[in-house]
């Protein structure tokens, strides 16, 4: 028999524009084994400093921690990049910080905290992590396979920042590893709404 496994392969610590300072690496590992997850994905919007920091909070506990990122494409796409080990996505990073413009404005958008796995802020992002990259979705899809992740496009039934709202549809042709719906719409409601997908 399948073992199941509860996850949650979208979460953002506090690194992410959208995300409070109380969601740094320990807070978040203590939530997500509150919640009795099994594995989670630390997603962070165009930035991956927190990961490692998620994975040292995570050690020895009974969690998996998977380095992730959520990509902004030029296409104002939001899509996920999941991998194995950390070196994948680090490299990934680099390409990423090569791609991103402008600074950030911490009175608009929030900080962008780099907090330890003890809760302590080592640094500061200043990079306009909320904006997008100037990396067409297709060839990021490719960028992620090459370096051995997934490529995932987020929250395909919000009104914006997902593959339907900017795009209008899903290519046949695409190369996706799967889609995410998020957690309002549920699976059910999710087959409902998407059939041909």
């Amino acid at each position: 028999m399948l073992k199941v496994f509860n996850c949650d392969l979208h979460i953002h610590t506090c690194l992410s524009p959208c995300a409070e300072l109380d969601m740094h690496p320990k807070a978040l590992v203590e939530r997500a084994l509150e919640q009795r997850l099994d594995i989670i994905a630390v997603s962070d919007h165009n930035a991956s400093a927190n990961v490692p920091y998620v994975m040292a909070a995570a050690a020895g506990k009974s969690i998996c921690v998977l380095p992730a990122m959520e990509i902004t494409t030029s296409e104002e796409v939001h899509l996920l990049a999941l991998f194995g080990r950390l070196t994948d996505l680090q490299q990934l990073q680099a390409i990423i910080d090569r791609h991103l413009f402008g600074e950030n404005d911490e009175d608009r958008f929030g900080v962008q905290a780099i907090v330890n796995e003890r809760g302590e802020v080592e640094g500061l992002n200043h990079q306009l992590l909320i904006g997008a990259t100037d990396l067409p979705i297709d060839p990021l899809v490719d960028t992620i396979h090459q370096l051995g992740g997934l490529a995932v496009p987020a929250h395909i039934d919000r009104e914006s920042f997902s593959v339907l709202s900017q795009l209008g549809f899903i290519d046949e042709s695409s190369r996706f590893d799967a889609l995410e719906i998020s957690k309002r719409l549920g699976i059910r409601q999710g087959r409902e709404r998407y059939p041909e997908l």
